[in-house]
């Protein structure tokens, strides 16, 4: 694990501390040093890699990889909380515990049983395998890796504790392994619940975008506060309340719970407590913002309002009932962020080809707006064309939305003038 050759000075001595300290007290010190630099792996839907990675480098941590659908970053205990409370693109915090080859499931049990496993997991900790995936691999098994890992775990921990009964009453370390063409990464989940799940979205309307996915589309748009956002397909709202979140610098994971909260074995009660502070700290409530959410269906802004309302920020959304064809604001260079319906399982196809011409003729009437559209629909630029706008999406991101390929179509409208600074 990364860290584990750091050596602390003695200020006195000005000697490694492994010569300044007895062997007794070398314990204790030794997995503090472990401990103090991670690698933590961040999920995320595909397509979204970069957005989470920028966010990750704001916290201040360094990133040790990028792959598809996950960024690796080191960090110490607090960064589990910090990236808990503060990242919004990613699905949940992975402590990595260790990552090596396998072909066979001997392989598989032999380098899990290595792993000082003691070192995360208290004698009466509660620990399984949650979920194991694999691709392009020889193992293929889900439930005979989860079989075989956990068995591994037990023989280790057994040679450890001087047991054969674990009674796994104590706090819950659930574990994820993916396999990808053979190499076998095996992490830690801090998070347990999604972390799309905020908290706040208590109220759904068919097809929602998640929380997490939201994000990612208004932080990969250059949309900044002093700007006017629409979301004319609204639904439950949940793109119009991330933005007001991100202008007002609101910590998505500030009203939730997360499992390493019971690791006190890992993760100081202090981290959480400082995290939090830290998070209420760099609230922003002067912000001014312009964020609107149409919806044509009048129950479904309901929902949208009372989502708003826990997550605090119903005060700077204003939803209201109207379709998209009467879409129409004096206002220029604003942003239209929008994961507007697509599939059969909505409409006809014919019925989401003229909806996608109505978005064409509304980009058409408003040449100085930005539109950026995520949409599974495979003929949504040709309708969008079809409407009268003349202009190519400026650039077309492919995301994975769960096991749908969609595609976010990005449409930069004009730059407003630059305004003149005061001397």
């Amino acid at each position: 694990m990364p860290g584990q050759g750091c050596l602390r000075v003695n200020v006195e001595a000005k000697l490694p501390w492994y010569k300044c300290r007895s062997n007794a007290a070398r314990a204790p010190i030794e997995m503090e040093e472990k401990m103090r630099k991670m690698e933590l792996i961040a999920p995320c839907h595909f397509g979204m890699e970069a957005v989470l990675k920028r966010e990750i480098q704001n916290l201040g941590y360094e990133i040790s990889q990028v792959d598809n659908g996950k960024v690796t970053f080191f960090g110490d205990a607090a960064a589990i909380a910090r990236a808990n409370i503060f990242l919004r693109t990613t699905e949940r915090i992975l402590l990595k515990i260790d990552s090596f080859r396998a072909t066979s499931f001997d392989d598989l049990f032999e380098a899990v049983k290595a792993i000082p496993w003691a070192d995360y997991i208290p004698e009466d900790g509660k620990f399984w395998v949650t979920k194991a995936n694999s691709v392009s691999s020889k193992l293929f098994s889900p439930s005979d890796i989860q079989k075989i890992v956990k068995k591994a775990m037990v023989e280790k921990l057994k040679q450890t504790y001087h047991t054969d009964w674990f009674e796994e009453t104590g706090a819950s370390y659930p574990l994820r392994i993916s396999i990808v063409k053979d190499i076998v990464t095996i992490g830690l989940d801090t998070t347990g619940e999604s972390l799309h799940k905020r908290g706040y979205r208590k109220f759904t309307a068919p097809a929602p975008v998640t929380e997490t996915l939201a994000a990612a589309m208004i932080l990969l748009s250059p949309w900044h506060a002093d700007r006017m956002l629409i979301d004319p397909f609204c639904g439950s709202g949940t793109i119009p309340i991330e933005a007001a979140m991100i202008a007002l610098n609101m910590a998505p994971g500030m009203n939730r719970e997360f499992t390493a909260e019971s690791w006190k074995n890992l993760v100081p009660k202090k981290a959480w407590y400082d995290a939090i502070d830290e998070a209420e700290d760099a609230i922003r409530n002067d912000a001014e913002i312009h964020i609107q959410g149409y919806d044509i269906d009048d129950e479904v802004l309901k929902m949208a309002r009372a989502n708003a309302k826990l997550a605090g920020v119903d005060e700077y959304i204003h939803f209201q009932q109207r379709d998209v064809a009467d879409f129409n604001t004096p206002k220029k260079y604003g942003f239209v962020i929008s994961n507007p319906p697509y599939g059969e399982r909505l409409s006809t196809k014919e019925e989401m080809f003229d909806l996608y011409k109505t978005v064409g003729r509304v980009m058409s009437e408003n040449d100085t707006w930005s539109f950026f559209l995520l949409s599974g629909y495979e003929d949504a630029q040709k309708a969008v064309a079809a409407g009268g706008n003349r202009k190519k999406a400026t650039k077309n991101r492919k995301i994975y939305n769960g096991m749908m390929k969609t595609y976010l179509y990005q449409y930069m409208g004009e730059k407003p003038p630059v305004r003149r600074k005061d001397k």
